[in-house]
């Protein structure tokens, strides 16, 4: 059995509606966040970025199974859009922060929104191939929106971290496999502060196309319908998207609702489908099936195929805070603090 050992999730307190977006750029503010289906966004303060939002999540990740020794974990992996360095990894950073010894490998993974899933994928490889006992798998981002685009309603903060092993799994991975193509519909060239994106094209044969292809493809090859899991977490760039998505594969409202975070937390990016495969362990019960299914642009989908196990009774899920607990009490900023701390007013140089 290889799988999820443990996880970790962490979400910055900080909020901004879109009603204070647009009330900064002239627009409707109230009727774009209606139309993205998102109330409000998470905002990095200033002193958080991939590496602090990933060390957090991991530390609770090991928080849960204290009996795993870090120096057991051969391999660190960090998905994200924003590492903080162009060269110097995040990962290693992350490594040594909770406790893994030199004797492991590590990168920094990079696939637009899918990367985190992409460090899923590789770290399975590695724990069921026998190379290492514990892989980390990490997808976290502070998702960059240029001011006044439409990715400004949206773009957030937030990451979770997965340990995957063969020993003690709560949820099995029981199998996944991947769609891609070259679409290009999103993208940032080296040296461009915001990304570009393409529009109405983002959707149809971009998200659309590899979301469903993906997910379908899973079920052909479980032998499975909609009607066979308990959840399905889909790439949430807003909560539009994942809803209709869900409808046109065949689940229902209830299915898709504990594990889409967007509406409340907005897109982050590498961080959201982990975010919120997390927030369903977080409610999960032994024998619930979960259908995970990623998206980057550029473009990709990972698809998962999970059965929660009995291990996750005796799991000490309670020795670090649930998503619902991280998520309570945010705190609400104006444009120009939400400015200040996402330095997008430059300070000339001296």
């Amino acid at each position: 059995m290889v799988g999820i050992v443990s996880y970790g999730a962490y979400v910055p307190r900080y909020r901004i509606k879109p009603e204070e977006i647009g009330r900064i750029w002239g627009t409707d503010g109230a009727s774009m966040g209606k139309g993205l289906m998102i109330n409000q966004k998470s905002v990095p303060s200033p002193d958080e970025d991939t590496v602090t939002i990933s060390t957090e999540a991991a530390r609770y990740m090991l928080d849960r199974v204290p009996d795993v020794d870090p120096a057991d974990i051969g391999a660190v992996y960090i998905g994200s859009e924003s590492h903080p360095y162009a060269v110097k990894p995040s990962s290693t950073i992350v490594a040594e922060a909770i406790g893994a010894t030199p004797n492991m490998t590590a990168a920094d993974l990079e696939f637009a929104c899918k990367a985190g899933t992409a460090g899923i994928q590789a770290g399975l490889g590695l724990v069921k191939a026998g190379m290492v006992r514990y892989a980390v798998a990490i997808g976290a981002d502070t998702s960059q929106g240029a001011p006044g685009d439409a990715l400004e309603y949206s773009a957030a903060a937030g990451g979770a971290a997965y340990l995957l092993g063969t020993e003690k799994v709560i949820a099995e991975v029981n199998k996944t496999l991947s769609f891609t193509t070259d679409t290009p519909d999103f993208w940032r060239r080296e040296g461009m502060m915001y990304p570009v994106h393409g529009g109405r094209f983002s959707g149809e044969p971009a998200y659309f196309r590899h979301v469903t292809s993906a997910a379908k493809m899973m079920m052909e090859a479980m032998g499975t319908t909609p009607a066979d899991y308990n959840y399905v977490v889909l790439h949430q760039p807003n909560g539009k998207f994942p809803t209709r998505a869900a409808k046109m594969l065949g689940f229902t409202p209830e299915q898709l609702e504990c594990g889409l975070l967007t509406p409340n937390i907005g897109n982050t990016y590498s961080g959201a489908v982990p975010l919120g495969l997390a927030h369903v362990l977080d409610h999960a019960k032994a024998g619930d099936r979960i259908l995970v299914t990623s998206y980057g642009s550029g473009a990709g989908s990972d698809a998962f195929d999970i059965t929660v196990t009995d291990e996750i009774d005796s799991y000490r899920r309670d020795n670090a805070p649930v998503l619902d607990k991280i998520l309570a009490d945010p705190v609400y900023v104006d444009y120009a603090t939400y400015a200040k701390y996402k330095n997008t007013i430059k300070m000339p140089e001296e």
